[in-house]
């Protein structure tokens, strides 16, 4: 059999990093499988859900490398999740209740201030044909929930149901059925909420294995039995940690500048969100991984702890840092507009890249050098004087910064410091930067005797 994943967003918003963080574990597991990933859009949210968002989320899964090998829509499949409703409604696992909200939530409270759990008492299941045509009749509509199999065939009277599954990241896991509501499949508009869809898909498109958040564990049992009751066999479970921001707060697509596609604007490599998205709260350090084989070879699922990961923009800002080290020109090439890093881009790129925490600062450093105003102290002003008398002859190339530097300091004592920071200064403007023997050349002969008169 196929190993198959999905990662399943709703397009109602752009996603962030706790939600690629998903979408990672699960392309990555299965590319190590050998199998598949797909791409499916929760939009049965009809007021909610847009097409930009889901161009968006597909953009920004490309950006971090992800690739699906099928994309799907559940609006689409409406007669497939229709179909599934007559099933369960037919075999009396799908029942009609007519409680309002505020009724709901009365009950809940009655149930709690008797020390009980506020669990659905299944009023919807008791009621006769003519008690639901007196609530038809006052204009209510019903909501239908499933009914759990936490009984001996008496749905009044339930009994410990343990579900368990061997999770792939947290072990062992049990949920009890019986200290749980029927849950709720069909709003009273006639739309589905998350659950029924969601399985009648995974079932149908052969999903093999689901990862997501470790908020959907006790959900876990509900679908479970809910895969049984349409005659599937369940896929496999994993259930990752969290990702909250540096203080703690959940992830949510509201924190605008965690999504994806800001991180992207911002300038940041996609592998360095993806590496911290995906190392960050397992055993073993958080690395910048040149591309996705590196990180495929790397990823454990198993590595995957169970407290929550603090989500840190500097972390990503070490990392990013480490990336754009080691770019070579080859990778960086298109991003630049003509003449944006002078006549030798490819020299001065190799030079830059030390000094930048993000690709697109290097125009700017070209921009600083190349308009530079000579900064000479009082004090050195006989020094530079000295300097430009015995500027090296012939053209400039690596060696001549330490031909000149180092007959300066013969003739003049200097050393440290007050031997090359004057230089620095009147050739560049600041105090530090590139390092000056391969920045030499680039600055040429023509600037450097100018900057130096």
């Amino acid at each position: 059999m196929t190993t198959r994943l999905r990662f399943a967003p709703s397009p109602t918003g752009n996603i962030h990093i706790g939600n690629a963080r998903t979408a990672l574990v699960n392309w990555l597991y299965a590319q190590q499988q050998g199998g598949e990933f797909v791409l499916r859009f929760d939009d049965t949210d009809r007021e909610r859900s847009k097409q930009e968002y889901a161009d968006n989320i597909a953009k920004d899964l490309r950006w971090l490398g992800i690739k699906p090998d099928r994309i799907e829509y559940q609006a689409r499949r409406a007669d497939a999740h229709e179909a599934a409703t007559n099933f369960l409604k037919q075999r009396g696992l799908l029942y009609a209740c007519y409680e309002t909200p505020d009724e709901l939530d009365r009950k809940r409270k009655r149930q709690q201030a008797r020390g009980l759990p506020p669990v659905y008492d299944r009023t919807g299941y008791g009621l006769t044909e003519e008690e639901r045509k007196e609530f038809e009749a006052e204009g209510r509509k019903p909501h239908w929930r499933f009914l759990l199999p936490n009984h001996d065939g008496d749905p009044f009277s339930t009994r410990r149901t343990e579900v368990h599954w061997e999770d792939l990241i947290r072990g062992s896991q049990t949920v009890d059925l019986a200290s749980m509501s029927d849950p709720v499949l069909v709003r009273e508009d006639g739309t589905w909420l998350y659950t029924l869809p969601s399985v009648v898909d995974d079932i149908e498109f052969g999903i093999t294995h689901i990862i997501r958040g470790d908020d959907h564990v006790t959900n876990t049992g509900v679908q479970i039995a809910l895969f049984e009751a349409l005659g599937a066999t369940p896929p496999g479970f994993g259930h990752h940690n969290l990702l909250t921001t540096a203080s703690g707060e959940g992830l949510s697509k509201r924190l605008g500048s965690l999504s994806i596609s800001s991180l992207r604007e911002d300038g940041y490599e996609p592998m360095a969100v993806a590496c911290l998205a995906v190392l960050i709260g397992a055993a073993g350090s958080v690395d910048a991984l040149p591309d996705m084989d590196a990180l495929q070879e790397r990823f454990d699922i198993a590595s995957i702890g169970k407290s929550a990961a603090k989500f840190d923009v500097s972390e990503l800002d070490a990392l990013n840092r480490k990336l754009v080290h080691h770019l070579d020109w080859a990778q960086v090439a298109d991003r630049f507009e003509q003449g944006a890093l002078g006549p030798q881009p490819e020299p001065f790129w190799n030079i830059i890249r030390e000094n930048i925490g993000k690709v697109d600062e290097a125009p700017g450093w070209w921009q600083r050098i190349e308009s530079a105003e000579p900064e000479v102290a009082d004090e050195d002003r006989d020094y530079i004087v000295q300097a430009l008398e015995m500027l090296p002859d012939g053209d400039f190339d690596e060696a001549t910064w330490g031909t000149w530097t180092s007959a300066l300091k013969e003739k003049t004592g200097r050393k440290g410091k007050p031997l090359f920071m004057p230089l620095r200064k009147a050739l560049t403007g600041m105090e530090h930067g590139p390092d000056m023997a391969a920045l030499l050349p680039l600055i040429g002969r023509e600037r450097t005797t100018a900057r130096l008169s």
